[in-house]
């Protein structure tokens, strides 16, 4: 885990996660509800180090299920995020109808050098001021909307340039506003 940021917990974050662990009390799912509350409460949406120890050790489970269940689930970050973040399928039916050229577009818009080099299968990349983060994912089983784009947690299917740059746009007033 040494690629995971660290930041440490104050005391407030410690009673925030012992309220959570204790209102799902050993339900089904539980690990789950407490990762995604844990992480929903930072303010950059991610699950530091110690974090992940804390519940690990109130839960009484294993520090490496814990992380597995980070690792395997696409809507849980290690690293902190960008106030907001775009999100570009990748899989057989986005990729045949455009989505590598829009993740292309977004990368050189964002300000990402070589945009044309494509990075690895599975990328997050965070803008040096904060405000973007781009991710893919493999498949978001939306393949008859395809190409699939995810904008804060929103889904749009059919998406095309146009459409991207447009919606970033909006994302550059509403992140001005704040």
């Amino acid at each position: 885990m040494s690629t995971m940021t660290s930041v440490p917990l104050i005391e407030s974050e410690q009673e925030f996660l012992d309220k959570v662990i204790a209102e799902q009390g050993g339900r089904p799912g539980a690990l789950l509800a407490i990762l995604e509350k844990a992480q929903e409460h930072q303010p950059r949406k991610f699950l530091p180090r110690e974090t992940l120890e804390y519940i690990a050790a109130k839960t009484d489970t294993p520090l490496a299920r814990v992380y597995s269940v980070v690792t395997f689930y696409a809507l849980f970050n290690l690293e902190p995020q960008g106030k907001n973040t775009i999100c570009i399928c990748r899989g057989t039916a986005c990729h045949t109808r455009g989505s590598r050229e829009l993740l292309q577009s977004l990368m050189f818009k964002l300000g990402f050098h070589n945009p044309e080099e494509e990075p690895g299968d599975k990328i997050a990349l965070n803008t040096s001021d904060g405000n973007y983060t781009i991710r893919t994912v493999a498949c978001f089983g939306q393949c008859a909307l395809a190409p699939v784009v995810e904008v804060n947690h929103e889904v749009y299917g059919h998406m095309n340039e146009q459409t991207l740059h447009r919606e970033m746009k909006h994302l550059g007033r509403e992140t001005a506003k704040k």
